[in-house]
């Protein structure tokens, strides 16, 4: 029997600064996500971090919760609900961190006899700290409790026409409405020595060179490079909606720490286009995400609007991430299609 779950990053229980402590010591322990050596990552994230961040992030997450809960979590729910409907097969949701955790979700689907899982991560580009952490957790879990089980999974989906038609959809019907000068699409960051670390040919990402030369040369280092799949799918927007180019950027938002992240950096972006590009109304996508969290509703929806009036700008539009719009459900439900009738043969 076959079945599917979703995955995606996950949320604190609540508000309260204990939880959001807890969610964060999961989240910035993983090797993943914070790289370095476990003493000096056990240093960083329980000797400073966990003893200064989590009444911040409880006070912002306090700005974005909803009545339901967690903005990711109800969001997610949704679509996990919406995409059940269009299908037989049985639909669980489970988050890398926090609840539901990625072994209850397998066990929910064990328990339902399902033997063969199609695994779709929520992040429609490839990175370290997304995408191959659930892979890897997923086949440890798999190993550990689910020996006989078999998981499939969805690679990063960036590129996939349906995706992008989707996304696109959902920009235009947000921003139909909306006067806008630029629209700029921001991503989570990562640090730049994750786009070394993935790249499979050990020779070809080079972010530090402060061009998009190997974003643009085709190689297989493409299928696991950050950087380049996020300028690719602003790429396939623009395409897909016949924006005028010079009207768009791309930037990159979230950084921790002084190591050196991707950039150009989405808060100075934001200021940039104001101060120094004369930008009044400024529109921003962030397309690294298919549900709206943190990230989206108080970093760029509330403080990037804050950044970029304080600037000089005069109108701004945060535009929703696809969470579970109707175009975006068939999209999975037709991945799921795929599968069941794949798995069939």
């Amino acid at each position: 029997m076959k079945g599917v779950l979703l995955v995606n990053l996950g949320s604190p229980k609540s508000t309260n600064p204990k939880d959001v402590k807890k969610y964060l010591d999961e989240f910035l322990m993983d090797e993943r996500v914070i790289d370095v050596p476990y003493w000096l990552r056990t240093f960083i994230v329980k000797g400073i971090i966990l003893n200064t961040r989590p009444k911040k992030s409880a006070e912002a997450y306090q700005k974005i919760w909803w009545k339901e809960g967690s903005p990711l979590i109800v969001l997610s729910e949704r679509l996990q609900t919406k995409v059940q409907a269009k299908t037989e097969l049985p639909v669980a949701l489970a988050m890398r961190y926090g609840n539901p955790s990625i072994k209850s979700g397998l066990q929910e689907l064990h328990d339902k006899g399902v033997t063969e899982v199609l695994l779709i991560p929520l992040y429609p580009q490839f990175a370290m700290a997304t995408t191959e952490t659930i892979l890897v957790l997923a086949e440890e879990l798999r190993k550990e409790f689910f020996p006989t089980m078999k998981i499939t999974d969805v690679p990063a989906f960036y590129n996939k026409p349906e995706y992008i038609k989707a996304l696109s959809s959902s920009i235009q019907d947000y921003l139909a409405d909306k006067d806008y000068d630029h629209i700029l699409f921001s991503y989570h960051g990562v640090p730049e020595r994750h786009i070394r670390k993935s790249d499979i040919t050990k020779s070809h990402c080079n972010p530090e060179a402060g061009n998009l030369s190997c974003c643009n040369t085709s190689s297989e280092a493409h299928k696991f490079c950050y950087r380049h799949q996020c300028y690719q799918t602003t790429k396939n927007v623009i395409s897909e909606l016949g924006l005028d180019e010079s009207k768009v950027s791309t930037s990159f938002q979230s950084r921790l720490g002084v190591d050196p992240w991707l950039q150009p950096y989405t808060d100075r972006t934001i200021v940039n286009k104001a101060e120094k590009d004369g930008i009044k109304k400024l529109a921003i996508v962030t397309p690294a995400f298919v549900s709206d969290c943190l990230e989206t509703l108080e970093e760029i929806a509330m403080e990037g609007k804050h950044e970029f009036l304080e600037a000089g700008g005069e109108e701004f539009h945060t535009v929703p991430c696809i969470n579970d719009n109707d175009e975006w459900v068939n999209v999975l439900a037709g991945w799921i299609k795929e599968f069941q009738l794949t798995a069939n043969n």
